[in-house]
């Protein structure tokens, strides 16, 4: 298959506050740690973890809202770490990205029209006004929302969670991008609106021929939309395959925790026995060895001692672990 995005050995670092006056040293947090994969013309290729993994701090690096402290993101063979800002202003026609939060995401007062629109201003694709409206009109049906002047008068704190959520992706979509990056657009909608949201992309995405990445924490919804999942710990990629594969054969012990904690509609007294204790890793200063293994059950003294790489177990299934 075609390869359309290419992240090779992506790291972002953060500092942390300054000491007063100089004292000490500088101290880091390792957000993206050094991951690599590759995203196929055409596909869903799906980012999956808990909070603070580094999910959305890899979409920002994506869509150039964070730069990247280290490696390459290779788009249509152009390495975006290089842009300058003008370069980066017209590469956002190619590669558009939808926000989490469709309460925050939006301009509480300005109109539905100027949202939609104002990519089309910035980017200057329509001189006539009237081309500009229909292009607008179009793609709020594309989403299924309403192309009145109604309701294009009407503001983000007039509609429910869906719809302004039905309103980012209009805006996403507006400058027909081939690329978008989707960073948990359904965690905050209610469960039917998110089977709503979660088909609308799923058929936009076909009419358009767009390729996806889609980050989530929910492996139910990279199910339904993946094809492919990578699955992030730490900053670090440590299993990646087909959603199949992935979800019905999992192998890194952290995948199969995060399986296990799903509950079932009728859980019983032993689910969440097996259920790993601790939080998500925030490291600051990285240990040796395996990321994962102060949580991991199959810890042996090699794990403590050398970090595992993402090795190929079967023909595309990828797992990080000395133990799998």
């Amino acid at each position: 298959m075609e390869t359309l995005f290419s992240a090779v050995n992506l790291s972002k670092v953060f500092k942390l506050k300054k000491r007063s006056r100089g004292l000490g040293r500088h101290r880091t947090v390792t957000a993206v740690d050094d991951i690599t994969f590759d995203v196929n013309v055409g596909e869903t290729f799906g980012i999956v973890g808990e909070s603070g993994c580094g999910k959305t701090t890899t979409a920002r690096m994506i869509v150039q809202l964070e730069k990247a402290t280290s490696g390459r993101m290779i788009f249509e063979d152009v390495d975006m770490t290089t842009l300058g800002r003008k370069q980066i202003k017209q590469m956002r026609q190619h590669v558009q990205m939808i926000f989490q939060d469709p309460y925050s995401s939006l301009n509480p007062v300005k109109t539905l029209d100027y949202l939609v629109s104002e990519p089309l201003k910035i980017h200057k694709i329509y001189n006539n006004k009237k081309e500009l409206k229909d292009k607008v009109r179009h793609t709020m049906n594309e989403v299924g929302l309403q192309s009145t002047d109604d309701w294009l008068s009407k503001r983000p704190t007039e509609l429910s969670g869906g719809e302004r959520q039905r309103v980012g992706i209009a805006k996403a979509l507006v400058l027909d991008p081939e690329f978008v990056v989707a960073d948990e657009p359904v965690s905050m909608l209610d469960a039917s609106v998110r089977a709503e949201i979660v088909n609308l992309m799923l058929n936009v995405k076909e009419i358009k021929d767009l390729t996806y990445i889609f980050i989530t924490h929910e492996f139910d919804v990279a199910y339904a939309i993946c094809d492919r999942i990578a699955v992030m710990y730490a900053g670090s990629i440590i299993e990646l395959g087909s959603s199949e594969e992935v979800i019905h054969s999992p192998l890194h012990p952290y995948t199969q925790l995060l399986l296990e904690a799903v509950p079932p509609l009728r859980p019983d007294k032993t689910w969440g026995d097996n259920i790993a204790k601790g939080e998500c890793a925030y490291y600051i200063q990285v240990p040796s060895g395996c990321k994962y293994q102060a949580r991991c059950g199959q810890i042996k003294e090699s794990c403590t001692q050398e970090r595992p790489p993402l090795v190929e177990k079967t023909p595309g299934h990828f797992v990080a672990c000395a133990e799998c």
